[in-house]
């Protein structure tokens, strides 16, 4: 399935693991601000904040998966099978369709707390975008480099839950996951204390033991668990090489090895891609499976005034550099 995080050096850093057992061709998508964007049912944005991410581009449409606007506000959809419930159109709503929904908000907003504000009229409606694409079922991290939300449309309507562990994974739904971490309090960085007995002695034999118990399967419950407190425990510098490497280190805690998670005979789901942006800088970076190598996109070095997608395939060839 797939995580989402967010992480707060000097700069703001927003991106995910794509897991899945398949790619759908995606690639490093720039959206400038003149590309029209209509919309099935809502009003379309001839203009519009410019944004780069992961997507699928079809018939000219961009597809994203995880985005950042040029105003630094970040957006992923995830896997959210089961809970998803998209609902008809409704007359006193604004209704914008799951895939249309990542550039109605950044096209248009620049912080979570706005974003917020325009969701209270929202309704997430069930309209595919082709027979080709139908819709998936997901659900919705938002962040700024202050906060940030997660968005589902589920039987009981739209549920925004503000998110202060700036992680996210698929099922359950948010607040079962969140509550979960309850669970988990006891978990620490530190050498653990003797609490079992008095009577008897204990030996700190290895390094990490604060850390027993902590979820290590593939599940997407242990990931949320595994990732946050990768997340909220880590400590970096504050250079881009050191912000970025340690970004990367905090998915790859929860990313998916070929041959570990099998969803039909002989295909095993794995992590296509990370990714990681920059949001103040406006720079993308990203890894994919076969290729451990960090390749950056920078939406400033394309015209950001015009009217064309612009558009990188991943390099998925590993990179190696030999030094002899």
């Amino acid at each position: 399935m797939c995580t989402g995080a967010n992480y707060t050096t000097r700069d703001h850093y927003f991106g995910r693991n794509l897991d899945l057992e398949f790619s759908y061709n995606e690639t490093v998508t720039v959206t400038p601000r003149s590309f029209p964007f209509e919309f099935r049912r809502a009003a379309p944005l001839s203009t519009h904040h410019a944004i780069i991410g992961m997507a699928t581009i079809a018939d000219g449409y961009p597809l994203y998966y995880d985005a950042t606007n040029e105003k630094g506000l970040s957006m992923a959809g995830l896997n959210f099978p089961g809970n998803a419930d998209y609902k008809p159109e409704a007359q006193d709503k604004t209704n914008v369709t799951p895939f249309e929904f990542i550039p109605w908000v950044l096209g248009q907003f620049e912080s979570v707390d706005e974003v917020e504000t325009a969701l209270a009229g929202l309704n997430l409606v069930d309209i595919d975008f082709s027979e080709t694409f139908p819709l998936s079922p997901l659900h919705w991290i938002i962040s700024d480099r202050h906060r940030s939300l997660t968005v589902e449309s589920v039987r009981d309507g739209l549920q925004v839950y503000d998110n202060p562990i700036g992680v996210l994974t698929n099922n359950p739904t948010f607040d079962i996951q969140s509550f979960n971490l309850n669970n988990f309090m006891h978990l620490s960085t530190h050498p653990p204390e003797r609490h079992f007995s008095d009577e008897l002695e204990f030996d700190v034999y290895s390094r990490g033991m604060g850390a027993i118990g902590l979820p290590g399967d593939l599940s997407s419950s242990s990931r949320f668990i595994k990732a946050a407190f990768t997340k909220l425990n880590s400590v970096s510098g504050e250079s881009e090489s050191e912000s970025i490497s340690q970004f990367f280190q905090i998915l790859g805690s929860v990313a998916q090895q070929r041959g570990c998670v099998e969803v039909s005979p002989g295909k095993f789901e794995i992590t296509i891609y990370s990714s990681c942006c920059n949001t103040d800088k406006g720079i993308y970076y990203y890894t994919t499976y076969e290729n451990s190598q960090v390749t950056g996109v920078d939406m400033h070095n394309e015209d950001l005034d015009g009217s064309a997608l612009v558009d990188y395939p991943l390099i998925k060839g590993q990179q190696i550099h030999m030094q002899n």
